[in-house]
């Protein structure tokens, strides 16, 4: 184990016979360190998201070396010399991978309308007459804000935020900042009729494990008729695999993707505008005439990225090492910890789970990890409600985000935004948005001494 292994290679001794004591394992405050096991790291610093696991063997970190090269590399628009590369578009909204999981972490709002960092995008609907979503005839399912040369870009997003004050029970005042989305044609005109879903980009640091976690484990968390009695009823978001089975969903806020490989396809596709043999089509509708004559890249034709490269990038994604706890042990964050459980937040922020023993990728198989997530959906309320469905997930329910990394947040990606459209401004202001299945759980939280309340948020800055 990596941290075990560090920690028991500074101990010293022998038995009583001569011989050297077999390793001891991590004790049980050795473990809080340990978010992934073998998947962690202690890099604490600008690139501790970005970190390979280091039970890899040679082959494993020169193909994870290979698959961040990928990750990392800016797409160009077709035709090009950089052929290896080529096929940007021709609607788009980032050039790579990293543009919006800047150092495998976390994407933000745009500060302004000149900001160049790109990290949310806008999923899309229109509903039929049976209330049900549709793609829109014209934008499709996602709203591309960018394009290559001669094809026109489907607009450009507005977003008007309106402060929401608030009150603890002890007298300290916060605010929220609630959004308001409005898309605009190039033109300058607003595009009415549709149901539109705000997404940033989720960090990325420990998905290998959260993919390696046996469905049966994460079903039994599901408690769909609350028949405990507590308020929460998570449920498991089952979706259509590539092989037309039901399958358990994990990734996206909505766990609408069963799979690392079907996140990262549907986003090449999606956001960057390059096809692959999973997603052969390009983001274009048919009222979208220049989008669909744009010229195709790729070394040999469609696909614009090669099987091996998707393998590359799939396998760099699933072996992200997850970073190691900070300050455990310390008197505020125990309480933290403590008051965490107590209000109920670890009804659905999990803290423990193990992954199963079937993955080509050893350093995956067999770990007891520390997420904070238990991968089902809940209704978190109105507050919350995008009333986009997706999949069979309401516009109110959202999958528990995993926890662990959260502190480094701003270490890593400069920010403090959290949730699904990254409206919170602090770890607090998340907290505060919660409604639905845990409202009981946030007004506990605000009935608190501002000391607990502070423990709790030492706790959370300590993952």
């Amino acid at each position: 184990m990596v941290l075990g292994g560090l920690l028991a290679a500074c101990s010293s001794g022998s038995s009583s016979d001569g011989t050297p004591p077999a390793p001891a394992g991590p004790t049980d405050h050795e473990l809080e360190f340990q978010g992934g096991e073998d998947g962690t790291t202690v890099n604490q610093g600008a690139t501790a998201f970005a970190q390979g696991m280091e039970a890899l063997d040679s082959q494993g970190r020169r193909d994870f070396a290979v698959g961040n090269s990928f990750f990392n590399q800016n797409w160009v628009m077709a035709p090009s010399s950089t052929v290896a590369r080529d096929g940007l578009g021709p609607i788009f909204n980032a050039q790579s991978c990293s543009s919006c999981h800047f150092e495998d972490g976390r994407g933000q709002p745009p500060a302004d309308d000149d900001d160049p960092e790109r990290g949310l995008l806008i999923r899309l609907s229109v509903l039929d007459e049976e209330g049900d979503p549709q793609p829109h005839p014209i934008y499709g399912n996602q709203f591309q804000d960018r394009s290559i040369h001669k094809v026109p870009a489907e607009g450009s997003v507005e977003i008007a935020i309106t402060e929401e004050p608030g009150t603890y029970p002890d007298g300290t005042a916060y605010s929220l900042g609630a959004p308001t989305y409005t898309l605009v044609t190039p033109e300058g005109e607003t595009i009415d009729g549709i149901v539109v879903s705000p997404r940033v980009a989720p960090a990325m640091m420990g998905v290998g494990l959260l993919e390696n976690i046996p469905a049966a484990t994460i079903e039994a968390l599901a408690d769909p008729d609350d028949a405990d009695g507590d308020g929460v009823s998570g449920r498991a978001h089952l979706v259509t695999g590539d092989d037309g089975k039901e399958v358990l969903g994990r990734f996206g806020w909505k766990a609408a993707v069963p799979t690392i490989r079907k996140q990262a396809t549907e986003a090449f596709a999606n956001d960057i505008g390059v096809t692959s043999d999973e997603h052969p089509a390009q983001p274009c509708t048919d009222q979208e005439p220049e989008c669909e004559a744009a010229p195709s890249g790729g070394e040999d034709g469609e696909p614009e990225i090669s099987k091996d490269k998707v393998d590359k990038i799939e396998f760099y994604s699933r072996t992200l090492a997850v970073p190691a706890r900070r300050d455990v042990g310390a008197a505020d964050t125990t309480a933290g910890q403590e008051a965490f459980t107590d209000i109920g937040c670890a009804s659905c922020h999990t803290a423990e789970l193990e992954t199963g023993s079937d993955s080509d990728i050893a350093a995956l198989n067999d770990q007891v990890i520390r997420p904070y997530t238990d991968l089902l959906l809940h209704d978190m309320g109105p507050g919350l409600a995008d009333d986009r469905p997706d999949g069979d997930a309401s516009g109110s329910e959202w999958r528990t985000a995993p926890l662990w990394g959260i502190g480094l947040v701003e270490t890593v990606n400069g920010h403090t935004r959290f949730l699904h459209d990254g409206r919170a401004r602090s770890i607090e202001e998340a907290i505060l948005w919660h409604g639905g299945e845990a409202e009981g759980a946030k007004k506990r939280f605000e009935d608190l001494p501002k000391s607990q309340r502070k423990a709790i948020l030492a706790f959370l800055n300590s993952l």
